[in-house]
């Protein structure tokens, strides 16, 4: 038993937060990661992935970082190669430890960026320092701190499994937040953030479900004389019991007796504008996650002439960030700060390749200034090399410096005129 008195002023805090009190409700639904949303429904993860939208959206962005090549590079005088011979690029290109492929790794840790807001990846290197396995951390038991070392600050990750407590410094995490908060440290979780949104099409998603429980018949009123409680309750008993009976054999419903009438109870879902509401919640979870509707499968503004430009929009506005966010954090992490020889790089060209006439045209024009070569435009389309001069460059030949289009050019000398040979004389007798 406490010793409480009147002059103590302790205030029992939150383990995880000193600042906020246990009595705090919103505090017990974060730690239960649960969040009952203005619509009056209970947020977590789980149900927000019931809900379609939520569901395509967190899948669609994994999905896609995760199928781009990601490939590792090394400058040189020449410019850059690829670092195929480096074991850092089986790892990142091919599978990050025994259990986890590259594509697994990085959909599932955009998934939980998504959906928790951030994760953690542990980098194990071994002895000389060079990267052996990646592995994905519960970003739900990690927590991060900051510091002072020898009175330098240090961030620290701290994951907790079974009781049991992990310290990792900055340079062994791989960290892609969503979200920071001001601090620097903690970060947004999406879900709790906005749950208010994410609620009410959870809720929307109930009512369409309740309201064709009963095969769409509303809730239902029986007005008539009915003169006690108990009859009352026998109506209603026979009503819903001759509701089930033609909704299972498919046959109308029997007319009611003499004096009774059956009325509808609420709002018509028509009248309530259901449908408009939950294409509405369609656009704000596309928003939530910066998403073109058309990639939500809602096409209701959706052409062929603005269908391609909001792909455009998508790889410009929306993949270009996180991929840029992902090579800057696997160069600082993956190699020294300092850095200057190796890196990685997403491949987006795949996502840019565009019909097989544009194709076309774009090799075509690569190949005539110089760009690519004829070998390397085959790679492109993952066609054998045709070797000899298809591995050189090219450049059209009536191509010229442009400070030298306004000069003139030296009018061609006459030539003297050649005496004719024997032979051509002894011809031209001949032909006489």
């Amino acid at each position: 038993m406490w010793p409480f008195t009147k002059r103590s002023t302790e205030v029992r805090s939150s383990i995880e937060s000193p600042s906020v009190s246990l009595t705090d409700p919103a505090a017990w639904s974060e730690i239960f990661g649960s969040w009952r949303s203005a619509a009056g429904v209970e947020v977590t993860v789980e149900r927000a992935l019931g809900v379609p939208a939520v569901w395509a959206a967190t899948n669609f962005i994994p999905a896609t970082i995760a199928s781009l090549p990601l490939d590792l590079f090394s400058r040189t005088d020449e410019g850059r190669q690829t670092a195929d011979k480096d074991p850092l690029y089986a790892v990142l290109h091919d599978a990050v430890n025994d259990e986890m492929s590259s594509f697994a790794w990085r959909k599932q840790a955009m998934e939980h960026v998504l959906l928790r807001g951030r994760s953690f990846t542990v980098i194990e290197r071994n002895k000389a320092g060079r990267v052996r396995n990646l592995w994905l951390l519960d970003p739900t038991k990690v927590r991060v701190e900051r510091k002072a070392v020898n009175g330098v600050g240090q961030t620290t990750y701290i994951h907790e499994v079974d009781g049991k407590r992990t310290s990792y410094g900055a340079a062994d995490i791989i960290d892609i937040p969503w979200r920071l908060k001001f601090d620097g440290l903690s970060h947004y979780d999406p879900v709790s953030t906005l749950r208010d949104a994410i609620g009410l099409a959870i809720a929307l998603e109930q009512y369409g479900a309740k309201f064709f429980e009963n095969g769409g018949v509303p809730p239902l009123q029986l007005v008539g004389p009915l003169n006690s409680p108990g009859a009352v309750g026998r109506a209603a008993t026979d009503v819903m019991e001759a509701l089930k009976e033609a909704k299972k054999e498919g046959r109308p419903i029997l007319p009611m007796p003499l004096m009774h009438e059956l009325k509808a109870i609420g709002i018509d879902p028509q009248k309530g504008q259901m449908t408009e509401a939950r294409r509405m919640q369609i656009e704000q979870i596309a928003r939530i996650y910066q998403l073109p509707p058309t990639f939500l499968q809602d096409l209701t503004n959706g052409t062929f002439s603005n269908t391609e430009q909001q792909d455009l929009h998508f790889v410009k506005h929306t993949l270009s960030q996180w991929l840029k966010a992902w090579e800057q954090e696997l160069n600082l992490k993956l190699f020294a700060a300092r850095n200057r020889k190796n890196f990685v790089e997403f491949n987006q060209d795949g996502l840019l390749r565009g019909d097989f006439k544009s194709r076309m045209e774009g090799y075509s024009t690569a190949i005539q200034v110089g760009i690519n070569s004829p070998d390397e435009v085959r790679r492109m389309e993952n066609w054998p090399d045709f070797g000899g001069a298809a591995k050189k460059l090219f450049m059209q030949g009536a191509m010229s410096p442009i400070e030298k289009l306004g000069e003139a050019k030296p009018a061609p000398q006459p030539q003297p005129e050649q005496p004719a040979s024997e032979e051509d004389n002894s011809d031209v007798s001949q032909a006489a």
